[in-house]
């Protein structure tokens, strides 16, 4: 099964975020992870995706116009994929990274997509809306990225199938 990793990063943070949800889908066996800009995406291999996992750093309490302008692309193949999200933000008490996360929920959801992010209920470390980042990620940051990806990656399968 693959799974497509879509992020814009401007420092890195978000898309270190990226490689870590990668890792972690691609601990689960049958799974095929890739990481791609939002500027170079590659549409055939997000076409072929089950999943499809987006990120992005905050802006103005809210996510990157860059992802917004992804998500209302038109004729994007997301309907049916199966999807989560993942935020970064330089601010230790907050950023937005939730309203982040909300807004590209809302453009999965209008795509026609089935979001999932494991939450409280899908082991530790809980999730919420997704993964979220403040700065670099380190430590339990870190272990969130890592169980957004085993979290979609399960998911998928269960859902979809090798």
């Amino acid at each position: 099964m693959k799974v497509a990793i879509l992020y814009h990063s401007e420092t890195g943070n978000t898309e270190r975020m990226a490689e870590l949800i990668k890792e972690g889908a691609e601990s689960v066996p049958g799974v095929e992870a890739r990481i791609m800009r939002v500027e170079r995406l590659d549409t055939a291999y997000l076409a072929e995706a089950a999943v499809a996992a987006f990120g992005c750093p905050t802006y103005e309490g809210t996510c990157s116009w860059q992802m917004k302008k992804l998500l209302d692309t038109p004729g994007l193949p997301l309907g049916g994929k199966l999807g989560g999200v993942f935020a970064s933000q330089n601010w230790p008490g907050g950023g937005g990274a939730d309203l982040a996360e909300i807004t590209m929920i809302a453009g999965m959801l209008v795509r026609g997509m089935i979001v999932y992010s494991g939450g409280i209920t899908s082991g530790s470390p809980p999730l919420h809306f997704g993964a979220v980042s403040t700065r670099r990620p380190q430590g339990f940051d870190e272990e969130r990225c890592r169980k957004l990806g085993v979290n979609l990656a399960e998911k998928g399968l269960e859902l979809f199938g090798e």
